[in-house]
């Protein structure tokens, strides 16, 4: 969700402002690597229609190719020689039992260790070794990474910030990070601030946890002689109770989707379920996602895209954590599905019945009985009574409503029922309502146990227009079936 709503802000600020919505893959990071991801990232985008109008799934790649970051590398190498030409970057040939070493032995002093200004010196660079030491580490090829040189000289790095105003960051906390691995691959600093420069980049909008990473950028802009862009960082989207990040085993503990499509963690095989595949409608999920941190200013809560984008600005994005609310997320696609055409509706409904092995030639008639009863589309074939008389009834509503009586009135109504020439809704409610009033009774006693021996339950359409739909001889055959299960069941209880 949270790398979602980050692409649509990019697409609305993109189509805002006439600009170039580009799609970039950084796989650079092998530890971190996830086959299958690009493909997932490309699809996502795609059902969510946020065509990316330049590279990875573009229809036409644009003029910076290539756009994954593992074929870009040359443009990497570049300006690391360049940073270390410069004076602003340096190597590093510590190893990985070295650095830990000197994580345990701060850790045991209470202190935390930070390879810096300060620290730089006592480690194996070519900044505290003597030439000699550094050419013979180069002709042995021991691996080594380049690190970025924080200024000796403690400063205050200020930029402004499109949501959070302006910025300031002491470079005395900036540690040397490393810009370039053993591998010859950038990591996400060095990768980003090449590629945005090369591609550029007007804004940086992206996610909040990146934030303590934008002095180091600004600084790596300066040593390199380039322009930076504006940067953005958006808020953290909340759990539903609100303290903290929301996250994959919040959406498993809650039942609801963090992804918007499926997907199934490699690393720890968890199944996880998406907005797609629980029945969302892509515009539903975008509208939910924009109002997830952006405001309009005022209490309109349903936008097209068109319309966001027409409207969409920085400065109306907040800075605190949006809160995700579940319920909300339903009730947008609620909205989203009561306002699509009833054909659009109908083309959409066809598949899910087919797949469900269950007929599709009355969708028409489906929707109609159910769209104001359900809140996703896929709800409609998992509702096993449209479609087949109901096995179960609803035990305890039938000790609390079913009175001796009510059969008879039941039968009743059949007889009704099945003297009816034209077997349409109004019919049918004509049909029972004189009933009722010939009786003297009351809707109460005799709509439910008729809509429980149709449906088996308590809730759903309208019984006269269901009972239309499933047409007389069903009708008939249902009541039947009903009566004489519930006198089953009535007579097990005594």
């Amino acid at each position: 969700m949270g790398g979602v709503r980050t692409a649509l802000y990019n697409w609305l600020f993109a189509r805002k402002h006439g600009g170039t919505f580009i799609l970039r893959i950084e796989d650079t990071d092998a530890t971190r690597f996830v086959p299958g991801a690009e493909a997932y990232v490309v699809e996502a985008l795609k059902w969510c229609g946020l065509t990316p109008d330049e590279g990875i799934g573009a229809p036409n790649p644009g003029p910076h190719t290539p756009y994954r970051q593992s074929e870009r590398t040359e443009g990497y190498k570049k300006a690391a020689d360049r940073l270390l030409a410069t004076g602003w970057a340096y190597r590093a040939f510590d190893t990985a039992e070295e650095l830990a070493a000197k994580r345990a032995d701060a850790e045991s002093r209470g202190e935390t260790f930070q390879y810096d200004a300060a620290s730089r010196m006592t480690m194996r660079n070519d900044l505290a070794l003597q030439p000699e030491e550094v050419n013979a580490l180069v002709d042995q090829g021991v691996p080594c990474v380049i690190r970025f040189k924080t200024p000796e000289t403690a400063e205050d790095i200020v930029f402004e910030d499109q949501i959070r105003g302006e910025v300031t960051v002491s470079s005395h906390v900036l540690d040397d990070k490393v810009l370039l691995k053993p591998d010859g691959l950038p990591t996400y600093h060095l990768a980003n601030v090449v590629d945005d420069h090369d591609m550029a980049i007007s804004h940086v909008i992206r996610g909040e946890e990146w934030l303590p990473s934008a002095a180091l950028h600004v600084l790596l802009y300066r040593a390199l002689g380039w322009a930076q862009p504006a940067f953005a960082h958006l808020p953290l989207i909340l759990k539903p109770e609100g303290n903290g990040k929301l996250g994959k085993r919040d959406g498993i503990k809650g039942g609801f989707p963090v992804f918007p499509l499926a997907w199934t963690d490699p690393a720890s095989g968890d199944a996880l379920m998406g907005y797609r595949e629980k029945g969302y409608l892509p515009e539903a999920f975008l509208n939910m996602l924009l109002l997830l941190g952006w405001s309009p200013g005022d209490d309109r809560e349903l936008f097209s895209m068109e319309a966001a984008a027409a409207e969409f600005d920085l400065n109306r994005v907040v800075k605190s954590g949006a809160r995700f609310n579940p319920d909300k997320a339903r009730w947008f696609n609620e909205q989203y599905l009561r306002q699509t055409p009833m054909a659009d509706l109908a083309t959409m409904l066809k598949p899910l019945l087919e797949a469900a092995d269950l007929p599709s030639d009355q969708t028409h008639s489906l929707l109609q009985l159910m769209l104001e009863r359900v809140t996703f589309l896929n709800e409609i074939p998992a509702t096993t009574w449209l479609f087949e008389a109901p096995t179960s009834f609803d035990e305890k509503l039938i000790r609390k409503k079913w009175k001796d009586e009510t059969a008879g009135y039941i039968l009743a109504v059949r007889d009704k029922l099945a003297a009816l020439s034209d077997f349409n809704a109004e019919a049918i409610e004509t049909a029972f309502k004189s009933y009722l009033e010939a009786e003297g009774l009351g809707f109460g006693a005799v709509l439910l146990p008729l809509r429980i021996v149709l449906t088996g339950i308590g809730g759903g359409p309208s019984m006269f227009a269901f009972a239309a739909y499933l047409g007389q001889t069903e009708t008939l055959h249902r009541i039947d079936h009903g009566l004489q299960t519930i006198a089953g069941m009535r007579a097990l209880a005594h």
